[in-house]
């Protein structure tokens, strides 16, 4: 007989498309392991309690798994409850082939559901064999309890196995690889029952080093509340390195079995509640749909009424601000509602298609919410609120037209009102009584113009009356105002008739009696005239400010004044004259008795006015005399000034420039040795100093000269300014000279020039200084360069090489080289000199061979003031060997010679 085992690997799945492998066996380990005593206890146990979890809805249940089902009856008995459905009737006889021919039956159903066993016969069966009996309940477990397992088209084993991972997922100390170590420990059991049953167990609670517990935990859990059996005893699991895998699986199907009823049981809520929030959805859409559609209409009731209105307004700004009031609606309050319509219609067919889409009725709105009532509603308000903006702008057009004619009644009123204001004032005035001939006749030609004014506004008045009468026919609500108006108008013109010509009358009237006087007037006027304007130029040339600069110009002034006073008397004989004139004016009027006017109509002259400015004349004259005589002993002082410090300035300003020249000379001729140079230098900078009292007696003059405001001075070209810039630029030149032939005696010693190296570099220098500035520009330096016998041709190398002397004379780009600089460079150029690479040697031997050296080594070899000056400005030495209190002489002795910064 073919080993169960080996059998066992070969069971099928039968589908609609032939016979396929429906579960896999891990044949490397599988057949020998079932003989392990312990794997088969727990498979006894586990199998004892599966069937028994089913043999007891049947009332019965087995004792020893492989002596109960000897006989094939508990056997069919399980195939029924575990299937559903019925077996053939079993045998009853007590006898063995009764016993082979019940297990053939239940072996028969087995293979009827496409499970082929392959070397498990009746007879092993009935003979009590432990390892098929073992091997048929597992194919039995198999087909029934795993079979139809299945996560994402996976095998039965392996969608168990994936339906544990994922449901243990989220617990720490949990991972499920396989059906035997990974439940040692129980968390895995604890973890199914928490995932699905979480107020079961405490999972926190667990320890993963308390297997025992925690699978005792899971069994007793598992059998009290979720109706699975104890198939296992934890000391079993534990105790074995391999717990059996069959054993685990169909424990672990169980927990599938329960824990999928309740998966259903949630599927089936959830489907009920997703059917049940789709009906609310659709019950608060058509809730919403009655509210907007009930708002909608009852706006639309209320407002179709407003525009039916057509009471009439009384005014344009009235009938404006109804117009206003439609354009805002139009503008602010309808939109919101075309809006609401729109979305109104929206949510109905939105509604409509969700009834549709989840096989419900379609809504059928209350009566009267109809989208058709709606649009209807809507149409009548369309309908009211184009009647109602075509009436509001008839009768805006109308009032328009009132407004129009009232407005022109008012506008020519108001402009007839405003020529009419003051005319009958002025008609009955007396103006003319007081007035001279000549304003009479110009108030009769004045009076001429208003009488044609008078006619032309004839028109005006009638054109008022007409309009008026307008008013009144197309009934203005105004009208008793306007013709209130129009009747005053119309009595005030009457009024106006009849002044204009009792005035023309008497101002003719009075032209008559004025035209006797007039001549005397006019010839008072024509002699008056050019009187006043003398006297007034004469007052206005006595008052006159003048300003002079020498005594010339104020004699001039003196004979201009002495001229004008000898024309004097004539004056006064013409001033007699006009007086007398204005007096028989007097005397005329009194004759006839008329009452003359304030001031003569030809000039507004006045007898008193020429007698006052001819008074004032007489007291401006000797004013004038005075102020000339002062002025002219003043500009003789002045004069004075201008003499006296124009000789100083004269004899002065040369001598500066004398000295320049004689100091320029001096620099340039080298007579002697630069010690007899410096020599006559100081003895000449002492004359220099000695001749300071000139300039400060200039300084005084000066002093005098501006406090009397003199700005010029014809005796000389000096000025103080010109002499002070000379004669500091002279001391300056003068220290700089001495100061140049010092450093060239501290160049000459300190390099070991010889004094003829000296006068030849000088006589270089002072050959290329045309301009005797005392400096050289580059082309200059250049060419005495090259006179010395340097190489700096123009060629690249040349160039290169004035670059570089360049940068050394003329650090600062200035453009010039200074004779001072001249010299540096050419001492350098030809003597021996300390370098830092010398200064870096003399300190390493002080420092005895170090790269670095130290304060007491400065203080115990130089001076005390030398040694601190150099701790002061020495860096701190940060080389590999540096010591505690290590100084860098090196950065030391290169900043000295300015090759790096200090």
């Amino acid at each position: 007989m073919v080993d169960y085992h080996a059998a066992n690997n070969n069971n099928q799945q039968y589908s609609a498309g032939g016979q396929q492998v429906y579960m896999q066996q891990d044949d490397e380990w599988d057949r020998d392991m079932l003989l392990d005593p312990a794997w088969e206890k727990q498979q006894r146990k586990t199998f004892t309690a599966w069937c028994n979890s089913h043999l007891r809805k049947a009332g019965t249940q087995i004792e020893n798994i492989e002596q109960d089902f000897r006989d094939g009856l508990k056997l069919m008995l399980l195939l029924e409850v575990i299937s559903g459905e019925r077996l053939p009737k079993p045998e009853r006889g007590k006898m063995r082939v009764h016993k082979i021919n019940n297990v053939n039956k239940a072996l028969d159903f087995i293979a009827s559901k496409g499970v082929k066993l392959v070397s498990i016969g009746a007879e092993e069966i009935v003979d009590g064999n432990a390892k098929m009996t073992l091997g048929m309940i597992w194919t039995i477990i198999l087909r029934f309890a795993i079979q139809d397992i299945s996560v994402e088209e996976t095998s039965a084993k392996e969608g168990l196995l994936l339906w544990c991972q994922r449901k243990t997922a989220p617990y720490k100390n949990v991972n499920v690889q396989n059906f035997h170590i990974s439940w040692k420990d129980g968390l895995a059991f604890n973890a199914l029952i928490h995932r699905h049953r979480p107020e079961l167990i405490d999972y926190d609670k667990l320890r993963k080093d308390d297997p025992i517990t925690n699978l005792n935990n899971a069994f007793e859990v598992a059998e009290k509340y979720l109706d699975i059996p104890k198939m296992l005893d934890a000391e079993d699991i534990v105790n074995t390195a391999r717990p059996d895998e069959k054993a685990i699986m169909t424990y672990v199907s169980s927990f599938y079995h329960a824990f999928s009823g309740a998966q259903k049981a949630e599927t089936a809520a959830n489907r009920i509640c997703k059917v049940l929030a789709v009906n609310q959805e659709n019950e608060h859409l058509m809730e919403d749909y009655e509210k907007l559609a009930s708002d909608l209409l009852e706006w639309i009731r209320r407002t179709i009424p407003w525009l039916e209105n057509r009471a009439p307004e009384r005014t344009m700004h009235e009938m404006q601000q109804k117009l206003e009031d439609f354009r805002g609606y139009r503008r602010v309050h309808k939109p919101p509602k075309v809006q609401e319509k729109c979305q109104l219609e929206i949510n109905f067919n939105t509604l409509q298609t969700k009834l549709r889409l989840s096989n419900r009725p379609a809504f059928m709105p209350s009566e009267g919410r109809m989208v058709s009532d709606i649009n209807g509603a809507w149409h009548s308000l369309e309908h009211a609120e184009k009647g109602y903006e075509e009436w509001l702008l008839t009768e805006i057009r109308r009032l328009e037209r009132l407004d129009h004619l009232a407005e022109k009644f008012r506008q020519k009123a108001a402009i007839h009102e405003a020529w009419t204001e003051g005319k009958e004032a002025m008609l009955t005035q007396k103006d003319y009584e007081t007035a001279s001939l000549s304003e009479v006749k110009a108030l009769l030609k004045k009076h001429e113009a208003f009488e044609s004014d008078l006619a032309a506004h004839q028109d005006r008045v009638e054109q008022i009356a007409a309009i008026a009468q307008e008013l009144n026919e197309l009934d203005y609500y105004d009208s008793p105002s306007v013709n209130a108006r129009c009747q005053k108008i119309c009595e005030q013109w009457d009024r106006l008739g009849s002044l204009t010509q009792s005035r023309r009358e008497s101002l003719e009237r009075t032209e008559k009696q004025l035209e006797s006087i007039d001549g005397l007037y006019l010839e008072y006027a024509k002699r008056a005239a050019p009187f006043n304007n003398w006297m007034e130029g004469a007052m206005e040339d006595l008052q006159d400010m003048f300003i002079v600069h020498n005594i010339e110009e104020i004699q001039g002034l003196i004979s201009a004044h002495e001229q004008f006073k000898s024309t004097l008397p004539e004056a006064d004989k013409e001033r007699q004259g006009i007086q007398g004139i204005q007096s028989g004016v007097q005397s005329i009027a009194q004759q006839h008795g008329i009452r003359l006017a304030v001031g003569n109509p030809y000039t507004s002259i006045t007898p008193q006015a020429i007698d006052s400015k001819w008074e004032k004349v007489q007291q401006l004259v000797p004013q004038r005399d005075q102020a000339l005589q002062e002025e002219l002993s003043r500009q003789q002082s002045n004069d004075h000034l201008r003499r006296k410090f124009a000789t100083q300035a004269n004899m002065v300003g040369p001598w500066i420039q004398n000295k320049m020249e004689e100091i320029g000379r001096i620099s340039i001729e080298m007579n002697g040795t630069l010690e007899d140079q410096l020599s006559h230098l100081r003895q000449y900078e002492q004359t220099i100093i000695d001749y300071k009292p000139h300039i400060d007696t200039l300084e005084g003059d000066h002093q005098l000269i501006q406090e009397a405001l003199i700005f010029d001075n014809k005796y000389t070209t000096y000025t103080m300014e010109h002499l002070r810039v000379g004669w500091e630029q002279l001391l300056t030149t003068i220290a700089r000279t001495i100061n140049e032939i010092e450093n060239q005696i501290l160049t000459r010693d300190a390099k070991g020039i010889s004094q003829e190296q000296l006068h030849e570099y000088r006589a270089s220098f002072n050959h290329f200084d045309k301009d005797h500035s005392g400096g050289l520009m580059a082309e200059e330096f250049k060419a005495c360069l090259i006179s010395l016998g340097y190489d700096v041709e123009s060629n690249k190398q040349g160039d290169a090489e004035f670059a570089r002397i360049m940068g050394v004379v003329d650090p600062n780009n200035s453009g010039v080289v200074t004779f001072q600089a001249f010299i540096d460079f050419m001492s350098r150029e030809t003597t021996d000199t300390d370098t830092a690479d010398q200064v870096i040697a003399s300190f390493k031997i002080l420092a005895g061979d170090k790269n670095y050296i130290t304060a007491e080594e400065l203080r115990r070899e130089l001076p005390p003031d030398q040694a601190e000056y150099c701790i002061a400005r020495m860096a701190p030495y940060t080389g590999p060997d540096a010591a505690p209190g290590a100084l860098d002489y090196m950065s030391f002795s290169t900043a000295l010679y300015g090759e790096s910064d200090l």
